[in-house]
This record gives C-alpha cells, structure tokens and sequence, in this order.
C-alpha cells in the first residue's frame, strides 16, 4: 500500500510521537526504554504511539528478547524525509540519555 501524506501528517501532530521521531531520526535503532526515558511517559503510552507511527509507515521495529528496537524506515518517500526533517531541525533539541538496555 502507497504511503498517504495525511497519515504522515496525523502522526506528527501528537508531540510524543513528533519528539520520538527526533530521537530516531538519527538514524541508529532506539529501544523503548531509551524513549521513554527521555520522553517521560510510560511503557503503555510509548507503545501506542511507536505502533501509529509505524501503521503510518514512518518507522519500523525489531524485537530483541523482551525489547522492542524502532528506527526510521529506510525505504520512506523522500519528499516525506524532507518534510520529516524540516520539523525535527525546526525543533528545539532534546536531552540526551543513555539506555541501559543496548542492542548486543
């Protein structure tokens, strides 16, 4: 299925799932903890909006044991990196932390 520009733009509108995908957009793979630590929210709310920004195609996920790892989708429309990439340089930073729980 074609990857529809309204649902990108329904998943950037919710603030966590935008903040997550500055943690993400680096690139590397992020498991849940990391997160929602630097997020704030809990184990529940984090999966929910890690599942919509993956139902709108935007991320992928990988399971590890228990933990579930999400990282940017590489093969994402340009014109939605682009637009992507626009809002998170918009954005001010977050800060930084480090998860306990690394991919091995």
């Amino acid at each position: 299925m074609e990857p529809r520009i309204d649902d990108l733009l329904s998943a950037l509108a919710e603030p966590t799932r935008l903040r997550a995908l500055q943690i993400i957009w680096d690139g590397d793979e992020h498991c849940v903890c990391e997160l929602m630590d630097r997020l704030g929210v809990t184990q529940s709310r984090m999966s929910r909006h890690m599942q919509r920004l993956k139902q709108a195609g935007i991320v992928t996920d990988r399971r590890e044991a228990q933990w579930v790892r999400y990282r940017k989708r590489a093969d994402l429309p340009e014109d939605w990196v682009t637009i992507i990439g626009d809002i998170i340089r918009a954005m001010p930073p977050l800060p930084g932390t480090a998860c306990q729980k690394r991919a091995a």
